[in-house]
């Protein structure tokens, strides 16, 4: 029976156990660019036993940043001190995820802590591009809606982000299509008013995501896994919801999507959110039992029992920590212990390990940026 530290592979990537960081915004970025903040942040929970490491929200294109000080990935240099995150991860026996995404109506807007709503362009924000011209809140800036010749450049830098990141060693890809950001307003009605091949009908607000999917597919390697994480619901009546998110994970599959990622909500401003425990793990099951394809579970998983227990009851594949990560880095390890599972440590940390513990085998392959095209 599958537990929280047995193995799992997809595609030709072995994850060392079923714990995942979840992509988690720093806002520490100037311009876009990683820094030592960034290493540190990720590199912790690579030495603390994850399996898998997501960085924060990657933006596609400049105005794809939610905040000024978001992380971005529209240009080759971008990648050069993530590809150094990405070779200790993997040294550490972590797989390194990358997740890209863009913000639509919800960019430009102040981090946490600064302030509230837009950010004027003259404080170093941008008019932000989005499906419709229909602002997320009376705070937020009434965004350009998108032509189709820039819904095709946004498509191509999709792409060029992802074959960008396998080039640097990223082993996961995860397209973010959740939380009212750009691929979100696509694909509830509540915010899609276009009236065009992208809006109106379920084929066509999840035209964007498809192609989008289809373009990122394109350019990875056979052997990198695609994972997409979706809001399984609007919490809204009349919105997106989990029936149509079973239907588009079908067709996700069919397209060589290999994981959805169940998150919830985020495209409407005073949506009613049951939060609790667990809360968004039944998303994960339904679509896990009813589209054949791949979970991760999300959102107030913290006990080692809860977890363990989700990947036990066939609930999901894989279980994602945010912010039970930030607060204790080596969560895999203590979990570990408290399951009586056998954990893996770091050689230099070994001293302090509790009986049993295995020594962690670092990847013996140095880690060379490929020459070649990402999709050889």
């Amino acid at each position: 029976m599958p537990h929280l530290f047995s193995k799992l592979r997809m595609r030709d990537v072995d994850f060392a156990n079923r714990i995942v960081v979840s992509p988690m915004c720093q806002y520490s970025s100037v311009d876009g660019y990683a820094n030592d903040w960034h290493f540190a942040h990720l590199a912790a929970r690579a030495v603390g036993g994850a399996a898998l490491v997501f960085t924060e929200a990657a933006a596609v294109t400049p105005e794809g940043r939610i905040s000024p000080q978001d992380l971005g990935v529209w240009s080759e240099k971008h990648f050069e001190p993530l590809e150094r995150i990405a070779r200790f991860m993997e040294n550490q026996g972590a797989r390194a995820g990358i997740q890209l995404a863009h913000a639509g109506r919800k960019g430009s807007t102040y981090r946490p802590g600064a302030g509230q709503g837009a950010v004027a362009e003259s404080a170093g924000g941008w008019r932000p591009v989005a499906q419709s011209a229909v602002a997320f809140s009376d705070t937020y800036a009434k965004p350009d809606e998108l032509t189709i010749d820039q819904i095709k450049s946004l498509q191509k830098a999709f792409a060029a982000a992802a074959e960008r990141a396998a080039a640097a060693g990223f082993d996961v890809i995860e397209i973010h299509a959740a939380h009212g950001y750009l691929i979100h307003e696509f694909l509830s009605p509540f915010s899609n008013r276009r009236v065009d091949a992208y809006g109106g009908s379920f084929e066509n607000r999840t035209r964007f995501l498809r192609e989008c999917v289809e373009a990122v597919r394109g350019v990875l390697p056979e052997r990198r896994p695609l994972f997409v994480r979706i809001s399984a619901t609007d919490w809204v009546e009349g919105g997106w919801d989990i029936d149509q998110s079973v239907e588009l994970a079908r067709l996700l599959l069919s397209l060589g999507v290999d994981l959805i990622d169940c998150s919830s909500g985020g495209n409407r401003e005073k949506a009613e959110i049951p939060i609790g425990p667990g809360y968004q793990t039944p998303f994960a099951e339904r679509i896990r039992r009813e589209a054949n394809i791949a979970t991760a579970a999300v959102g107030m998983i913290t006990a080692p029992a809860q977890a363990d227990q989700i990947i036990r009851n066939d609930q999901a594949d894989l279980v994602l920590l945010a912010r039970e990560m930030l607060r204790d880095p080596y969560w895999p390890m203590h979990a570990a212990r408290e399951l009586e599972q056998v954990a893996s440590w770091p050689e230099q940390y070994l001293r302090a390990a509790p009986r049993g513990a295995s020594k962690r085998e670092a990847d013996p392959v140095p880690h060379v940026r490929s020459k070649q095209p990402a999709s050889a």
